[in-house]
């Protein structure tokens, strides 16, 4: 006897636009849905206090723009709800479809991990694969338990793991020039 195997269900944007309002947060990834639940008090403040450092810096040099949670719609397929991004101004020009969501890459994604095993391996596997192929130039993942920074860089075409950083560590990116942060400022 044969078993037969159905075609995995794939998700799009019209689909997200179908389900009933929740406080639950929705993605898709290569045609998953990820379904998370409001994060834990402490992983909102340290996304806060990032949107906080990189906000202020912009306002300074007036190079982009910092929003914490946007949507980014890559495809049909791929669109997720980052914890924080940079955008350039100038990348910010041709970015917005008309619903107001990014339709490209931002240059800098912030992720702040969530506990459980799947909800890292999202932010270091999943999200980090879709970024890379994207574009994405620097990808920090925050874990406000071990009150560190992962940042990886686009070398050599991937994102990759460049550094980890602690409280008295300062937070840098050629991406931002001039910026720097005391990684605890992230914490706070």
């Amino acid at each position: 006897m044969s078993q037969t195997t159905d075609p995995p269900v794939r998700w799009t944007t019209t689909d997200l636009e179908l389900l009933p309002e929740s406080s639950n947060r929705y993605e898709i990834i290569d045609g998953e849905l990820l379904v998370t639940r409001a994060p834990h008090w402490e992983h909102q403040k340290a996304i806060t206090n990032t949107a906080a450092e990189l906000r202020n810096w912009s306002y300074a040099t007036h190079l982009g723009e910092t929003v914490a949670t946007p949507g980014v719609i890559f495809t049909d397929a791929d669109n997720v709800i980052p914890d924080v991004v940079w955008i350039s101004k100038e990348r910010l020009t041709y970015s917005l479809d008309e619903a107001g969501h990014l339709t490209i890459a931002p240059e800098l994604i912030v992720e702040v991990l969530s506990p459980g095993i799947d909800n890292e391996r999202r932010d270091r596997e999943t999200k980090l694969k879709l970024y890379t192929s994207r574009g994405v130039q620097d990808y920090w993942i925050l874990d406000w338990r071990l009150k560190q920074v992962e940042v990886y860089r686009r070398q050599a075409g991937l994102l990759q793991l460049v550094c980890t950083l602690f409280p008295g560590d300062h937070l840098t990116s050629p991406v931002l020039p001039g910026f720097t942060c005391d990684v605890e400022r992230l914490f706070l």
